[in-house]
């Protein structure tokens, strides 16, 4: 059986890239919209009584059975995306980029735990949670999810952004859209509910955008071989 070559080894890269992040920008957008659904942000009509409800129990179980998994491919994706994107110069941004991306990890994961506190806490089955119990639970929960994790990824997003613009590797309009993104992840995404699906949304953009990329450069490999 034939070896594989150096070329033939980096074009693989942009492949899994652009399928992890695929992966990762759909559990995070099920998340989110599971989380939201299940325990609502800022609703005075949502009481404690109102958690005993199955229906959204089930649904902050699933989002909390999904965060984990979109961790890993997150992770997955920014290891692909460094190897696509190739060496930096630049360390500053480079170290940027990667530590946003761990501590935005970690925060999403904060906030899972927060909101399984509050799913904990409706137990035994029939009971509701106590009113500050669950004001803080809930409160928490956002707060690590608008506040600290979106915040993050908006610096993931910008230095992102800057570096495919630097090094060329990503077209002028990606660039603008990140840099939106960045902004909205920012200022926005901490006062207007939903507005955190920008970022899987960004997410799924660029990953379909390398997926076409790698496609187009191993098909000029294979015809130039």
């Amino acid at each position: 059986m034939q070896g594989k070559g150096p070329g033939q080894e980096a074009m693989e890269t942009p492949r899994a890239a652009g399928l992890a992040g695929v992966v990762f920008a759909l559990l995070l957008s099920a998340a989110i919209v599971l989380i939201r659904l299940g325990i609502p942000e800022g609703a005075d009509t949502v009481t404690p009584q109102a958690f005993t409800d199955s229906t959204r129990q089930g649904a902050v179980k699933t989002a909390l059975a999904l965060v984990p998994f979109a961790g890993i491919f997150f992770l997955w994706f920014v290891g692909a995306v460094r190897a696509h994107v190739g060496a930096v110069e630049d360390k500053f941004l480079a170290t940027v980029f990667l530590g946003s991306g761990l501590v935005f990890t970690a925060t999403m994961f904060g906030a899972a735990a927060a909101a399984g506190a509050v799913l904990a806490v409706a137990h035994p089955a029939g009971t509701s949670p106590g009113l500050s119990t669950w004001d803080f639970g809930r409160h928490f929960a956002y707060t690590l999810l608008t506040g600290y994790a979106m915040r993050m990824a908006a610096v993931f997003v910008c230095s992102m952004s800057v570096i495919g613009h630097r090094l060329g590797v990503l077209p002028r309009w990606l660039s603008v859209l990140g840099f939106l993104t960045a902004l909205t992840l920012l200022f926005v995404s901490s006062n207007v509910p939903w507005a955190e699906l920008v970022f899987p949304a960004w997410s799924l953009v660029l990953s379909v955008h390398i997926m076409v990329a790698g496609g187009r450069a191993r098909s000029r490999l294979t015809a130039s071989a």
